[in-house]
């Protein structure tokens, strides 16, 4: 993905990271603390030895591809974050991921209702995502557990891994295909 327009790709006011072995797609108006729940999470990913990366802030591109939602961040925004009242700060970054999770943030002020309807999935970019709706007014650390929590649900719901580690395909990349797979 170099940042130019694609067949079938959308803009988002959006930011996305990958947690584990999950790209997190995180959608809210403006001030609804997108950008701080994504540090949280990888805030958590560090002190759990969870992989976890930003795929990008405030901009995201997603497309469909072969049924599954891919999403990647300005190219020129590469590893940049807000954080509020700092700035852009750096963090560790991939330039893309597979979307598994779709977060909704209310704006300040207003609640989703206290007990989840039927509806928990969010279509975007034509692909329907698992949906997580949190109130913009919790803590940046009560969101990212819930996001936790959620994930394990997820995979446990799967009944299988969700492929391929990350850190595997990093070894990988570095170091040439090994002589022995890693077990399923």
């Amino acid at each position: 993905m170099t940042g130019a327009a694609l067949a079938g790709e959308t803009s988002l006011h959006a930011t996305a990271v990958i947690h584990g072995e999950s790209g997190i797609l995180f959608l809210g108006p403006s001030g609804s603390g997108k950008s701080a729940l994504a540090l949280a999470l990888l805030a958590r990913a560090r002190t759990t030895g969870v992989f976890g990366a930003l795929i990008g802030d405030d901009r995201i591109f997603v497309s469909k591809t072969h049924g599954r939602l891919i999403a990647w961040g300005a190219a020129n925004m590469a590893g940049l974050i807000e954080r509020r009242a700092a700035g852009l700060i750096t963090v560790r970054h991939e330039p893309a991921a597979v979307v598994r999770l779709a977060v909704e943030l209310c704006e300040r002020g207003r609640r989703w209702p206290r007990m989840p309807g039927d509806e928990d999935g969010l279509t975007v970019g034509e692909v329907t995502l698992p949906r997580l709706a949190l109130d913009s007014d919790l803590s940046g650390c009560d969101q990212a557990l819930a996001v936790e929590e959620r994930l394990d649900v997820l995979k446990a719901e799967s009944g299988r891994r969700l492929g391929i580690p990350l850190e595997h395909c990093a070894a990988v990349h570095k170091n040439g295909r090994p002589k022995i797979s890693p077990p399923a």
